[in-house]
């Protein structure tokens, strides 16, 4: 166990800082990830439960008032199902961003190197590129990762929102 902690250790050490905040976004996003899998996997069945049967409940379901109510229920939900959604796909967004962070600084270091150096030492800057990439690399996989849960995340929520719409019906 500590062999892999000394190579992650190693391996973010060669990215530079950047590395750690683009580690601290993905803990972020999957946490948030995580979350939604869950509330879709438990908790909306229950919250789900509660809408229809309080649509139910209703004696009326053609009126104005009734339509109203029925709006009033499904936005409501919609805001259950779409919560966090948003900051989930900033997150997706923002991780090629710090990736590209992390290339221009590995830069601005080969770019010292070269000014210290005179330009013609190819081990000396090879550090910066290495600190250039390995940033760019990490924020890319990051935000594909992110990319697949979040368009699956958002299928099942526009297919629960469509469930719910289906379930409210006035033909009662």
């Amino acid at each position: 166990m500590s062999g892999i902690i000394e190579v992650i250790l190693a391996f973010m050490d060669k990215g530079g800082n950047v590395l750690w905040l683009i580690a601290a976004l993905v803990f972020f996003m999957w946490t948030l990830i995580f979350e939604r899998l869950y509330y879709f996997s438990a908790a909306w069945k229950q919250d789900r439960a509660q809408v229809v049967a309080i649509w139910e409940q209703r004696s009326e379901r053609r009126s104005w008032n009734a339509k109203q109510v029925r709006m009033k229920l499904l936005s409501s939900s919609r805001e259950l199902i779409n919560d966090n959604m948003a900051v989930i796909t900033t997150c997706v967004a923002l991780c090629p961003l710090l990736g590209l962070l992390g290339t221009v600084t590995g830069m601005i270091e080969v770019f010292n190197v070269m000014a210290v150096t005179g330009g013609g030492d190819a081990k000396s800057m090879a550090g910066g590129v290495e600190k250039s990439t390995i940033p760019t690399m990490a924020g890319m996989v990051a935000a594909l990762s992110g990319l697949f849960a979040n368009t699956y995340l958002q299928r099942i929520a526009a297919r629960e929102q469509q469930f719910l719409e289906d379930q409210l019906t006035s033909d009662h």
